[in-house]
């Protein structure tokens, strides 16, 4: 069992959104954890280790002066542009204070490639402007110096609250057809599994590029297939959408810095784990 650990500070930024919120609960029994939340809810509102934060409008200098993290964790969303400034905000206090940046990226960044997965010394390169977007902020970010920055890199993730299996439970519900790529081959993650990855990279004061995805590859189609037959025994439809002829990968495997066993996870034990949860909550 951890004992909470006060050394470090820490600043999530986009603490109410699934990743964020998932990585706050995780964290704030070891650290002094901070977030900030976009909309106003009473949940954030009387958290007083919670920020209003708009990055389109509010300066995050006025945040980081009152937290003063020694680690920032970056989950934000919303206009692009906005989230350039802030980051290019966020560089110059980390390179002026004793502070670490931990910047949540995507598998996009490489979704030029189709012919192989992508390992971390892989060269970025995207058709998308959510792939070219990342880049921008990951390259920014990797010209500080090595040690004060971490990328994560994560590719689909099927919590169990996240969006993607709200959205199917939804279609399901609605008996709506639900999209499948039958063509791309992926790997996948928890936000369970996640936060005890980034636990870890915190506790071992880690640094660099790390890609948080299963250890195995499935088809878009089979996976989404096996989790519906996993929320319903009825008939569903699929609508099956092919961008291109050939296989196309989209997929981030670890190679250089692979954790822990503990911390590794295949795509049948996320299975599992959506199984269990589902199960106990129908």
């Amino acid at each position: 069992m951890m004992t909470p650990d006060n050394k470090h500070r820490i600043l999530i930024l986009g603490a109410s959104g699934f990743i964020g919120n998932s990585l706050y609960k995780e964290l704030c029994s070891y650290f002094k954890t901070f977030g900030t939340y976009h909309i106003s809810n009473k949940t954030f509102d009387d958290n007083k280790h919670f920020f209003q934060y708009r990055v389109e409008e509010d300066d995050i200098f006025e945040i980081l002066d009152v937290v003063k993290p020694s680690i920032i964790i970056s989950c934000l969303r919303g206009d692009f542009h906005a989230q350039v400034i802030a980051h290019q905000h966020l560089a110059e206090y980390v390179v002026s204070h004793d502070c670490k940046i931990i910047f949540f990226s995507s598998a996009n960044v490489f979704d030029a490639y189709s012919k192989y997965p992508s390992y971390e010394d892989d060269k970025t390169l995207s058709d998308s402007i959510y792939g070219h977007f990342k880049i921008k902020i990951e390259n920014m970010l990797l010209r500080l110096p090595k040690r004060k920055v971490v990328i994560i890199r994560l590719p689909m993730i099927f919590g169990t609250q996240s969006p993607r299996l709200k959205e199917i439970k939804q279609h399901i519900a609605e008996k709506t057809a639900i999209e499948v790529f039958p063509n791309l081959i992926m790997n996948v993650t928890t936000d369970f599994k996640m936060t005890q990855q980034i636990h870890y990279i915190i506790n071992r004061n880690e640094h660099g590029v790390f890609h948080l995805g299963s250890s195995d590859l499935v088809h878009h189609d089979d996976f989404i297939m096996e989790i519906v037959a996993l929320i319903t025994s009825e008939s569903v439809r699929f609508k099956q959408v092919y961008t291109t002829n050939e296989d196309r990968y989209l997929a981030v495997m670890p190679k250089l810095n692979k954790l822990p066993k503990h911390l590794q996870l295949s795509s049948t034990e996320l299975l599992e784990e959506l199984d269990n949860y589902i199960n106990y909550n129908p």
